[in-house]
């Protein structure tokens, strides 16, 4: 029930974004029908305008997709969160989640990439914390230390103890981390968390005793790619 109703807030998501973008092309068919009345021009206008919104409606329904995947069984494997490239792999310290050194695994999202994300593994949310900070390009590793975020902190319902976090990191362009998640909720694998828009990254905290199975370079898919082994 939970992933259905995170899922209902994706279309949500989509039908507002549709709405101010059907509000625009209203307002240019009005004023394109005023210049065509008063001075003679604009008279393609409403043609061009269907043309667009056309356009703007596949694009939109491109972008909010959120695919449905089988997703895998074994408890030891932590999926991929995000759909997107392995930009970067490192270690570093983490202390709001994992609680000290820690394996991290950056995904790079295109604006073509799919945008919401998935829980990585089955259990309880520890912690949604939204800090402010720049809009730095996504592209630019530094924006990963000071753009705009949310961190989502969720602990092992199969390995008590264990403790995984995934920065959601907000990009240049539409600058919006939409969490669907509380603190205190029960996640299962691959439910839908969270959107961000219009192309981003997403950082996840690991434990230092996981086993990595992704390479650096390599496209990930969310709740498909299998991105550690517990």
């Amino acid at each position: 029930m939970a992933n259905s109703k995170n899922i209902d807030l994706v279309f949500s998501a989509a039908a507002k974004t549709m709405l101010l973008w059907t509000a625009g092309m209203v307002l240019v068919a009005v004023v394109g029908w005023i210049l065509n009345r008063v001075f003679g021009c604009g008279t393609g206008c409403l043609s061009w305008l269907v043309l667009v919104w056309i356009i703007g409606v596949g694009f939109f329904g491109f972008f909010y997709r959120n695919p449905r995947n089988v997703i895998q069984s074994d408890p030891h494997d932590v999926l991929c969160p995000a759909y997107g490239t392995v930009d970067a792999i490192d270690e570093v310290e983490e202390p709001e989640v994992v609680g000290g050194k820690c394996k991290r695994v950056s995904i790079f999202l295109s604006v073509f990439d799919v945008h919401v994300q998935k829980a990585p593994i089955a259990g309880k949310v520890l912690l949604v914390k939204h800090t402010p900070g720049k809009f730095l390009n996504a592209l630019r590793r530094e924006s990963a230390n000071v753009n705009e975020n949310v961190l989502i902190g969720i602990e092992s319902a199969d390995f008590p103890g264990c403790r995984i976090g995934i920065r959601l990191i907000a990009g240049a362009i539409a600058r919006r981390v939409t969490p669907f998640i509380e603190v205190g909720d029960t996640l299962s694998k691959g439910q839908t968390i969270s959107l961000i828009q219009f192309g981003s990254r997403v950082d996840i905290y690991l434990p230092p005793r996981v086993e990595l199975c992704v390479k650096l370079g390599e496209r990930v898919a969310g709740s498909q790619t299998i991105l550690a082994r517990i």
